[in-house]
Formats: C-alpha cells, sequence, structure tokens
C-alpha cells in the first residue's frame, strides 16, 4: 500500500511539472522565432536552390554522353532478277551512342558559374536580413509584454491604495466624522481604477498574443521571464552618427545583398554578351546496325553484324552568329540597363540605411530626454502624493483634490513605464546597427 501511495504521488507530482506553464527569456524567443518562422524556411530552399544552380554550372563543362536504340519492321514486296515477285519483310536494329562537349562558348559557361555562386551568396545575405528583421521584430513583441507587465502593476497598486482609501473612509462614515458623499466618491475612483485594471490586463493578453503570433505558436499566450531592465550603458548615444553607418553600411546585409546583385548584374551583361562570340563544340559518336530478311537464314549473326557494321565518327562544329534578327542586340542592352538598375538600389539601399540610422539616433536622443523628464515627474509626482496622503487623513483635502493627486501620480508612473521601453527598445536598435548584439538584462 505505501508503494502504491508513492506511485500515486510521484505521478501526481509529474504531472503538475509537466503542466506548468514555459517561462521564455528574449534569447529563447528570437531562436525560436528564426528557426520556426515559415518565411526563413523558405528562403533557406531559395538558397539550397541556388546551390543547385552552381552544381549545374560546373557541371556544364564536362560532355554529355547519350545511348540511343531502335527495332524496325519494314512490310512489302520487290520483283527479283528473274521477274518474280518476292517478300521484302525485313527488321533491323540500330544502337549508337554519341557525345558532345562545348569547347568554347564565349567564356558563356565561365560567366554563368561564377553568376551561380554569387547567387548562393545573395541568398545568404537575404536569409540574414530576414533573421534580422525578426529578431527586431521579436525583441519589439518582448519589450510590449514587459511594458504591459509593469502598466497592470501600476493599475494594480492604484486599486490597492483605492481599497484602502475605501475602508478607512468607511470607518469615519460610520463614526460621523465624514458625510457619505465623501465614501461615494472614493468607491467610484476604485470602480475606475478596476477598470483601468481591466484595461491594463486586457492590453497585457494582446501583447503575449501578438508575441506568441510573431512566434508562430499554436497556443494564444506566452509567458515571458520578468526582467528588471535598467539602462545604465548609453555611451551609444554619444558616437558619431556617421561612425554607426559607416559600420552598418560594411556589414549590413541588405548592403551585401545590393552589392552582389551588382556583381550578378555585371555577368549576366558579359554572358549576354558571349552569344556575339563564335561556339565550338566537339562531336564523337559511334553506330551499328543489325538487319534480318524475313524467310532468309543470316549469312551473319547478330553480334558479327553489330561488329562489322560499327561506324565510328568525330568532328568539331563551329557555329558564327551573323544576324539573330537584333535578339543578342537588345539582351545586351536590357543586361546593361539592369545593371545600371541595380547600382541606383545600392545607392537606395544606402540611403534608406542612413536616413534609418540618424532617425534612430535623433528617436534615442528625444526618448532619453522624455526618460529623464519622466523621471523628475514621477519623483515630484510622489512627493505631492504622500503629501496630499498625509492632508487627506488630517482632514485637510476632500477626496477630489486627493483622487486629483493621485491620477497625476498614475499618469506619471504610465508614462515613465511607456518612456523607459521607449528608450530601451531605440537604444537596442541603435546597438544593433552598431554591430552590438541585442541583449536584454
Amino acid at each position: 500500500m505505501k508503494y502504491l501511495s508513492l506511485i500515486i504521488t510521484l505521478f501526481f507530482i509529474g504531472n503538475v511539472k509537466s503542466q506548468e506553464t514555459k517561462i521564455w527569456t528574449l534569447q529563447e524567443c528570437v531562436n525560436y522565432a528564426i528557426e520556426n518562422n515559415l518565411s526563413v524556411k523558405q528562403s533557406e530552399l531559395d538558397k539550397n536552390i541556388a546551390a543547385q544552380d552552381v552544381v549545374a554550372a560546373k557541371w556544364s563543362f564536362a560532355p554529355n554522353l547519350n545511348a540511343n536504340a531502335s527495332h524496325n519492321y519494314n512490310f512489302g514486296s520487290s520483283i527479283t532478277a528473274s521477274g518474280a515477285r518476292a517478300s521484302a519483310d525485313f527488321q533491323s536494329n540500330t544502337i549508337g551512342v554519341n557525345s558532345s562537349v562545348n569547347l568554347f562558348n564565349g567564356f558563356a559557361n565561365i560567366h554563368t558559374l561564377k553568376q551561380s555562386k554569387i547567387s548562393v551568396e545573395a541568398q545568404e545575405a537575404a536569409l540574414t536580413k530576414m533573421k534580422n528583421d525578426i529578431s527586431l521584430n521579436v525583441v519589439n513583441g518582448y519589450l510590449q509584454v514587459l511594458f504591459a507587465k509593469e502598466q497592470v502593476k501600476v493599475a494594480q497598486s492604484q486599486v490597492t491604495i483605492s481599497e484602502t482609501q475605501v475602508a478607512r473612509i468607511e470607518e469615519l462614515v460610520n463614526a460621523g466624522s465624514l458625510a457619505e458623499g465623501d465614501l461615494f466618491n472614493i468607491k467610484s475612483t476604485l470602480a475606475t481604477d478596476q477598470q483601468n485594471l481591466v484595461v491594463a490586463e486586457n492590453t497585457q493578453a494582446m501583447a503575449t498574443l501578438r508575441l506568441a503570433q510573431l512566434l508562430q505558436l499554436k497556443e494564444a499566450s506566452i509567458e515571458v521571464q520578468d526582467v528588471n531592465i535598467a539602462i545604465s550603458d548609453q555611451s551609444i548615444l554619444g558616437n558619431d552618427v556617421m561612425d554607426i553607418y559607416n559600420k552598418a553600411n560594411a556589414s549590413f546585409p541588405e548592403i551585401k545583398l545590393a552589392e552582389l546583385n551588382i556583381e550578378s548584374a555585371e555577368k549576366g551583361v558579359k554572358i549576354a554578351k558571349s552569344n556575339f562570340y563564335p561556339s565550338l563544340t566537339l562531336n564523337m559518336g559511334m553506330n551499328t546496325i543489325y538487319q534480318h530478311r524475313q524467310g532468309t537464314p543470316d549469312f551473319f549473326t547478330f553480334s558479327e553484324q553489330l561488329d562489322q557494321n560499327l561506324g565510328k565518327s568525330v568532328g568539331v562544329s563551329l557555329n558564327v552568329p551573323i544576324f539573330n534578327r537584333y535578339q543578342f542586340r537588345t539582351n545586351v542592352n536590357k543586361s546593361k540597363i539592369n545593371y545600371l538598375r541595380t547600382e541606383y538600389l545600392l545607392e537606395t539601399e544606402r540611403l534608406r540605411l542612413r536616413e534609418t540610422i540618424q532617425t534612430a539616433y535623433t528617436d534615442a536622443k528625444a526618448s532619453s530626454k522624455s526618460y529623464d523628464a519622466s523621471k523628475i515627474s514621477v519623483e515630484a509626482q510622489t512627493k505631492a502624493f504622500n503629501y496630499a496622503d498625509e492632508r487627506y487623513k488630517a482632514g485637510a483635502i476632500n477626496s477630489f483634490d486627493f483622487n486629483q493627486t493621485k491620477n497625476n501620480l498614475l499618469n506619471a508612473q504610465s508614462q515613465l513605464i511607456r518612456s523607459k521601453y521607449d528608450y530601451v527598445f531605440k537604444l537596442k536598435v541603435l546597438e544593433f546597427y552598431s554591430g552590438v548584439p541585442i541583449v536584454i538584462e
């Protein structure tokens, strides 16, 4: 019986542990989102396809080899030397192998191979960019959850304060020290605070839902690790914005992708020009035949005929383009236009990156000032609330004035939380462009 009780207890404990909610860290969220994102998986497949293009381009230098075989029946009759009609039915087999290898095609194969290798690098850069975008979105979503959780705590603290005041006012009203109207006012404030708490909890639920959707989880919610974020290192704001841009310009995948597209377009121009060159091909082949006339014996066996009828060939073919209705010329012109287009796209990408960094830098500085101002405001409003609380307890001010001071503190606390997380995210974005890994601690 003791053993049975022990087994039941262990089973119960195991079930409880298995039902415990997983606590997600930021790094776990980022890793999971990247590993399981369907767009990332599709991009990885695109990279694999590009790698297969490299394999195909390498094998284009090798000769091809083909075998052919046929079996034919011929039916009819013919006139013999004696003037009699005789059956001319016979069957035949032909067997052959042939091979050809490109000796020269204007270096098109070489340029195609180089272009396919560039495409693999471009797909890798596109994949890295996608992962970076996902990481930033997850970090923002994670911070939104933390922000919402702190807002819930603030709302809950306001409810607690109001509940304490309701209990105190009820005692004073029952004792006849205060009019019942004061109790109605403070209960109204409590109802408003409770409503604000519900709104904050709903906001938290939506934030966790959005984060779960970013991770593409089946569950509609996610529990994140509570992090006491301390803003300590703000040295990034002391850097010159162009220094940050230069670092990003040298390492960011979107710039690398645009540069690789230029290289690929350059190879495309050379591939198009290769059509103007003569092409030289080496051809080789072996063929043999076996024939049998119906109704007559074979003078030579199947294998003897194949051996005696064996023919071999080798030769080269030269193809010189003379006029092709301007198809080659227009292809070259289009490839040159595409090359110029990729150059403009690179400049556009660099301009977009510079503007993004300048905006992020300006936003971070503005958020820093807003955060500092919010801290001062909370400190002042806290002192004002404590003073009002003491006066309210002493009956020196009415409930309206007390609630006004309390609401001012609530607004200041909410603004501090909002400015704090806004500042943290903008700092992290700026650090991200500087090449610093995103870490929240």
